[in-house]
């Protein structure tokens, strides 16, 4: 079995080195059909011109042709601005649309090769190395070193992997030219599914599903004998593939905008835009049915399943990101910050964002029915200002990139607004709490060391208080974990779900409150 696992590594690390190194192979000529083909019509005369000195030559490299394109845009552009004719500046970007369209070369011939031998082939050596894992381990977990492991401790490893994973998330969101050869990759995939060629959101969804898959095997594997594990995992393997990844795709393949059923506002942050909304009302009963469910979520879904199942049901069970964070991010759930200092970041971060997202929702909305009187469209500024901050930069690049330097549910915890949301209502109106016994707590701290939300789990256990945290997800790891039974995940009356126990000290007793 070692050495399966060994074959699986090293097929592993070949293909991820290829998949890493692909973007810089490749060879790329602009043409002026291409250019046309590529540009809105009242770009085309302008974008012709521009570009004129690129036609016909052959780059070795995305990163000079990159390079010659931005030169020559850029060069026009600031000349516009300088003499003050913004109305002849060209504000959108046909970086990404044009270096693929100029892309020549064996990737673009041969797409589904270079998928096999980089994507599909690093998968393939994840579960050769995956398969094998705790083959001879009891069922259950233990404090098994974790903390000695180079990638699950701040080690180099793991640093290396979070700086990958951060440039990664850079280039994706703001500088996906540099990425074309991997769209080109996902090309026939893309097409088979919605009839269109791949962007750089189809490729992220491709490899965020595939990680999920290939991860999720990995919790079948270390949790196994737990059925509450097991089916949870197999809940948000399944949501992700059909509901976030083929559903919305097979949408825009039948003429419909592209929708994901279970993402609800505010972490679907654009959902109440005005294109999104006239995309809703604009496509039939289907939109109606789209734009009527989404407000259902909203205000009937989330208090309601709240109030019987905790904030589990959606940010353990179903969410895409909570699906990521439990399987990818499962071996740095132990790196999560347990300190006062961090529970109280926590709070007022995490809270700021639901009011920015509630704040920016309501100005969208009036001014949507004001007909743009309002704000006119500098509300498009306040989307970008959002986008940025919270949908790229917290969510993307810090949530998922710090991975291996702060936990796996760095956004979960200190920048989801949905999350935060939920946490209300499970806080103050629900019947879900974590019980905990006690008389039977040795002490031994693995609850701690595996919550992901960074609860100290045990100085709950040791006083037989329940918890009843806002930021807990009902993951249920800590009872997976605890080799007395201590923990349980309950849904019962809310009396008697909060139990405030008293400490003595000396001769005063606190009242501990959650």
């Amino acid at each position: 079995m070692k050495f399966i696992q060994k074959i699986g590594l090293v097929i592993f690390i070949l293909a991820f080195a290829g998949f890493s190194l692909l973007p810089f192979y490749g060879t790329y000529q602009l043409e002026e059909e291409l250019v046309i083909s590529e540009t809105k019509d009242i770009h085309q005369e302008a974008m012709v011109e521009i570009l004129q000195p690129m036609y016909g030559k052959v780059y070795t490299s995305n990163i000079k042709f990159i390079a010659d394109f931005k030169g020559y845009f850029d060069a026009y552009n600031d000349e516009l601005k300088s003499a003050e004719e913004w109305d002849k500046v060209i504000w959108d970007d046909y970086a990404f649309s044009l270096t693929k369209a100029s892309a020549t070369g064996l990737v673009s011939e041969s797409p589904s090769l270079f998928l096999a031998v980089t994507i599909l082939l690093g998968a393939f050596g994840a579960l050769l190395y995956i398969i094998p894992l705790y083959q001879n381990q009891p069922n259950g977990i233990k404090n098994d070193g974790i903390y000695h492991s180079s990638m699950k401790s701040r080690g180099l490893l793991g640093i290396i992997t979070g700086s990958w994973l951060i440039l990664f998330y850079i280039v994706l969101y703001w500088f996906p030219e540099y990425l074309t050869n991997l769209v080109l990759m996902v090309d026939p995939i893309s097409i088979a599914l919605s009839g269109n060629p791949a962007s750089q959101w189809f490729l992220y969804g491709f490899i965020y599903t595939l990680a999920i898959l290939v991860m999720g095997i990995r919790m079948f594997r270390k949790y196994r004998g737990n059925n509450y594990q097991t089916i949870r995992t197999a809940s948000v393997m399944f949501f992700q593939l059909a509901f976030a990844f083929i559903l919305p795709e097979i949408l825009v393949l039948l003429n419909m905008p592209w929708h994901d059923f279970k993402n609800i506002w505010p972490l679907d942050y654009s959902f109440f835009y005005d294109y999104r909304l006239e995309g809703m009302l604009g496509s039939g009963a289907l939109g109606m049915f789209m734009l009527v469910w989404g407000i259902i979520l909203i205000v009937v879904g989330v208090p309601l399943f709240t109030y019987f199942y905790g904030k589990r049901w959606y940010c353990s069970w179903v969410c895409g990101c909570g699906g990521l964070a439990e399987t990818l991010g499962d071996p740095y759930r132990q790196l999560s910050d347990k300190t006062v200092k961090a529970w109280k970041i926590e709070r007022y971060l995490i809270h700021g964002v639901l009011v920015f997202a509630v704040v920016m929702t309501a100005v969208t909305l009036a001014n949507y029915f004001m007909e743009f009187e309002l704000l006119g469209y500098a509300t498009n500024e306040l989307h970008t200002v959002y986008g940025f901050l919270i949908g790229s930069a917290f969510a993307g690049v810090i949530g998922t990139g710090f991975y291996p330097l702060m936990g796996n549910r760095v956004w979960c915890r200190f920048g989801c607004p949905l999350a935060a949301y939920l946490g209300l209502v499970q806080r103050f109106k629900s019947r879900f709490r974590i019980t905990t016994n006690g008389g039977q707590c040795i002490s031994c701290g693995n609850c701690s060391t595996y919550c992901e939300m960074g609860i100290d789990v045990r100085w709950y256990a040791q006083r037989g208080q329940n918890i009843v945290r806002s930021s807990c997800v009902g993951c249920g790891v800590c009872s997976s974990v605890c080799p007395r039974g201590v923990l349980k995940l309950e849904n019962a009356g809310e009396e008697g779900r909060i139990n405030d126990m008293p400490i003595i000290i000396g001769n005063k007793s606190i009242s501990i409150k959650s």
